[in-house]
């Protein structure tokens, strides 16, 4: 007896035919369920068809220079392996691969949006479109705070502009496809969820910048930086940044810059040609338990001032070291990161009323935002008062610092460097007993003796490492 195929008829009635038929594909499947999966399809496919031609290629090319050494082989013996005698300065070209999206055209200039990791340091930008064609496009700015850059290049043939979404509508749960060239593979899309938003890169270990971030399951991988986040509408949502990952593969942790935060940096970079952020002028931290109990600050949210600098928008608004900012125009501050991200978007030159806790008093003061210099900013630390970040003292840290009762209650946490208190000699690690001849008890007592108006000068008695000191701090 001979093999039995599906059909249940022996191979040989089938010798020289295929064992396939055509495929038809019901246009209305009688199921419900199928029914939806098909519409889900479609949806997709349709979102995939719109928004493929508006998401680019980006390949770079940094130039780098590095020294080599010319010297002989014999040279590290009789000259050391610290001698620059004979080392020649050669460049190589370093290339980088990366997405980006069509935003804008305008009178043949078309202009792509990407990530500043991606090309903001570029010396050569190729633009490559899903169809193939090739243009060499020019940096018209790049924003390293938020992660931004914007390219531009020529033509006159016609291309395909995304449609810009609103990301404030997003919610947590919606459908979101991520569209670019991981690894290189041209025009992936992948499809997931929004995971969460508003996440901060201080949740994955980062430093604080100037936006928030939507968090997705779509696959992301290394190259979709720069590329489309975009709704089921096809509309940009987010420009897909950094993957959270141990293996530098995706984990289903994939980060997008919300495009309604990419917004400003395009319109700064094309009418002003660079981007200006709002600046404050203090230090700030997140309010532990101990800052709670001691400056009466409840469950309240926000942000702890640790320092202020001396002529900032800050200091002319009274803001002191000890305040507590809960909200900026009538909208409430979450904490640090939440902060320093509200400030930096406030348009320089504006008046904002800012909420403060003080002693456990709630008042409001108006602030005039100043523009950030960064240059400014190096040389703040001589003017931040008071200069030092100080702490309670738990059991775990008196027990760190072999601190008895009698030395005091709050220790000497990070010193500024370039204040007036890293000049006078403050230390970390430092245990502040009192200010002025008055006991310092707690961190209310302290940010009391240190707001005094007036004071100029304040002698401070310390113990460190069990022996007493004394120093003085001028404000």
């Amino acid at each position: 007896s001979g093999l039995v195929f599906a059909k249940g008829e022996p191979e040989s009635a089938r010798e020289g035919e295929s064992i396939f038929q055509d495929v038809t594909i019901p246009e209305a499947p009688e199921d419900q369920g199928i029914g939806t999966l098909v519409g889900m399809q479609n949806s997709f496919r349709s979102v995939a068809q719109k928004v493929l031609p508006t998401v680019v290629e980006v390949d770079t090319v940094d130039i780098v220079t590095q020294s080599f050494s010319n010297q002989s082989p014999f040279g590290f013996f009789f000259r050391g392996p610290d001698s620059n005698e004979n080392t020649v300065p050669r460049e190589f070209r370093r290339s980088g691969l990366g997405s980006g999206v069509i935003i804008y055209r305008s009178n043949g200039n078309v202009y792509v949006l990407t990530n500043h990791h991606v090309a903001g340091e570029a010396e050569e930008i190729t633009v490559t479109l899903a169809d193939e064609r090739k243009f060499e496009a020019e940096l018209v700015g790049s924003d390293p705070n938020r992660d931004l850059a914007l390219l531009v290049f020529e033509t006159k043939e016609e291309i395909p502009v995304i449609e810009i979404g609103d990301s404030d509508t997003l919610m947590v749960g919606d459908w979101v496809l991520a569209i670019g060239n991981p690894y290189g593979f041209a025009s992936t899309v992948t499809a997931g969820i929004v995971s969460a938003l508003g996440r901060e890169t201080t949740s994955a270990g980062g430093s604080v910048t100037y936006t928030d971030y939507i968090q997705t399951d779509a696959a992301i991988n290394q190259g979709n930086s720069g590329g489309a986040l975009v709704n089921i509408y096809g509309q940009l949502v987010g420009i897909n940044t950094w993957i959270a990952s141990s293996s530098g593969g995706n984990v289903g942790l994939g980060f997008a810059i919300p495009i309604n935060n990419a917004k400003k940096v395009v319109d700064d970079l094309l009418n002003e040609g660079k981007v200006e952020y709002g600046w404050l002028g203090i230090t700030v931290g997140d309010a532990s338990e101990t800052i709670r109990e001691d400056m009466g600050l409840g469950s309240a949210t926000g942000g702890f001032v640790v320092g202020v600098i001396k002529d900032s928008p800050a200091d002319k608004a009274g803001i002191l070291p000890g305040d507590y900012i809960t909200s900026i125009g009538g909208a409430a501050i979450k904490g640090r990161d939440e902060l320093v991200v509200s400030v930096g978007n406030i348009e320089p030159g504006t008046t904002v009323d800012f909420k403060v806790i003080r002693n456990g008093a709630s008042f409001d003061t108006p602030v005039t935002i100043a523009v950030k210099d960064e240059a400014r900013l190096a040389e703040s630390g001589s003017k931040m008062w008071p200069g030092f970040f100080p702490v309670s003292l738990t059991d775990e840290l008196r027990e760190r610092f072999s601190a008895t009762k009698e030395a005091g209650n709050i220790v000497v946490g990070n010193v500024d460097e370039g204040s007036q208190a890293a000049d006078a000699g403050l230390r970390a690690g430092d245990i502040i007993s009192s200010i002025n001849g008055k006991p310092v008890d707690d961190l209310s007592q302290l940010y009391r003796i240190i707001n005094e108006a007036g004071t100029k000068n304040y002698e401070f008695t310390l113990f460190r490492r069990g022996e007493e000191l004394k120093i003085q701090i001028r404000r």
